[in-house]
């Protein structure tokens, strides 16, 4: 294969894999309504199955980030893919709620090496004026991985139990990792116009990552996005079952299509229009991110309050409202490799991510949980209830579940405010790294 080809195999490859990565990662959002009634669960301790996987995600993939910056990006996919494979069908077999746990731990311990080593390779794959065409494609796997995992791991669950929902899963992870073997590892800064290689600026990689404001507004801004996103998965099919009265398998199919496949398009045109801005000015991609939060907001609200049963208007609303969410990936991921020089991006990554996922993604199922348990229980008293379990509190989960999912357009408006401040930034520390690699400023003291 020549270089271009190399480029395009090792790109569908890193797709598959991101697909698969969601797939695994969004299973308990499809069936974790069985787990919580058979373990006999509240929302808040479902959602700290989430949080149990992003924890531990968010930890190790700081010095799995380094790994990328050092060894091959390749074999730390490879191992990675394995690991959370193995431990996805394992869940299959968890007899409470703590083997879910521990085992979930064991899944974000593999899924932490997917983002760093695959954005890196990305970076070195792709110059900068097609990098968030890239980088939409890859992330293309997140709506495509989350859809699959609604509408397989649904279905499976309804005929023949949650149990075979997560074997089922586990399984095509053997088949990426032989697949991602072949890849051809580019060297380090090889699309630059400069040949920096693997050289790096003077100093703590942590303290040049976070010497930039750029980068400060968009690790804010992944924790708010992710709180949002990884809220909704969570508690999207839940609330389908409960609100709108649909079976385990038609929620999982109507959150496919909007959690899912209406991700798609937002990815590719936050790809394809943050490009295009971006060659109009340098802050273009990030006032795009900024503008389709902003109408986002509306649409998300609205949809949490169209009444019971009327699941295709909410349907229509809260997809539109995604596929606006889905543009903030390409953009703020391929403006990270923007601001960084090549031989810090899988670093870059990971602090990114340490910070999206300990303060945002493994809040907000928790979160949206524990507010949704608080609600419950005062729609319970307002009934005349007294005595709370279980089952006296089933009956209000829905109106619980509701009430606490207006949190998500509140922290919208603000994840909108700094992606704006981040544009306003992007423009000097763009041309601080370009300069540096074409050797036109003394090294950072």
């Amino acid at each position: 294969m020549n270089n271009k080809q190399a480029a395009y195999y090792a790109l569908a490859v890193l797709f598959l894999i991101n697909a698969l990565n969601f797939f695994d990662r969004q299973i308990i959002g499809a069936v974790g309504e069985p787990i919580r009634v058979e373990f006999g669960l509240s929302d808040s301790a479902l959602g700290a199955l989430n949080t149990a996987f992003t924890l531990i995600y968010a930890f190790v993939g700081l010095p799995l980030g380094k790994l990328a910056d050092k060894y091959s990006r390749k074999k730390i996919l490879a191992v990675g893919v394995f690991v959370w494979s193995l431990m996805t069908a394992a869940s299959g077999l968890a007899r409470n709620f703590w083997h879910i746990f521990a085992l979930r731990l064991g899944v974000g311990v593999g899924e932490a090496s997917c983002a760093p080593a695959a954005t890196s390779l990305i970076g070195d794959l792709y110059p900068a004026e097609k990098r968030a065409k890239a980088m939409s494609i890859f992330m293309l796997g997140l709506p495509v991985g989350l859809a699959l995992s609604f509408a397989v791991s649904g279905a499976v669950a309804k005929n023949y139990g949650w149990r075979t929902a997560f074997f089922v899963a586990g399984l095509p992870g053997l088949l990426c990792v032989l697949l991602v073997l072949f890849i051809k590892e580019p060297k380090r800064g090889a699309v630059e116009t400069t040949n920096v290689g693997a050289k790096k600026r003077e100093g703590s990689a942590y303290k040049l990552i976070l010497s930039s404001p750029t980068m400060i507004w968009l690790i804010l801004s992944g924790a708010l996005h992710n709180f949002n996103m990884y809220a909704l998965g969570g508690f999207i099919t839940p609330y389908l079952m409960r609100h709108h009265n649909l079976d385990i398998a038609e929620a999982n199919y109507v959150a496919m299509i909007v959690y899912g496949l209406l991700g798609a398009p937002g990815l590719l045109l936050g790809g394809f229009i943050g490009d295009w801005a971006k060659r109009k000015r340098p802050d273009g991609a990030l006032f795009v991110a900024t503008l389709a939060i902003l109408i986002s907001i509306p649409f998300f609200f609205f949809s949490i309050g169209v009444e019971s049963g009327d699941y295709l208007m909410f349907s229509a609303l809260i997809g539109t409202s995604c596929a606006l969410m889905y543009f903030y990936y390409a953009i703020v991921y391929s403006t990270i490799s923007d601001v960084t020089e090549p031989a810090m991006r899988g670093t870059a990554m990971a602090v990114y991510f340490l910070a999206m996922y300990l303060l945002g993604a493994s809040l907000g199922p928790w979160i949206i949980g524990m507010i949704s348990d608080y609600f419950t229980t005062q729609a319970a008293t307002a009934a005349g209830i007294t005595e709370f379990t279980a089952k006296t509190l089933e009956p209000f989960r829905g109106a619980g579940l509701r009430s606490a999912m207006y949190l998500v357009p509140i922290l919208s408006t603000l994840l909108m405010v700094v992606l704006f401040a981040a544009s306003r930034t992007v423009k000097k520390d763009v041309e601080k790294i370009n300069n540096w690699m074409k050797g036109n400023v003394e090294t950072e003291k």
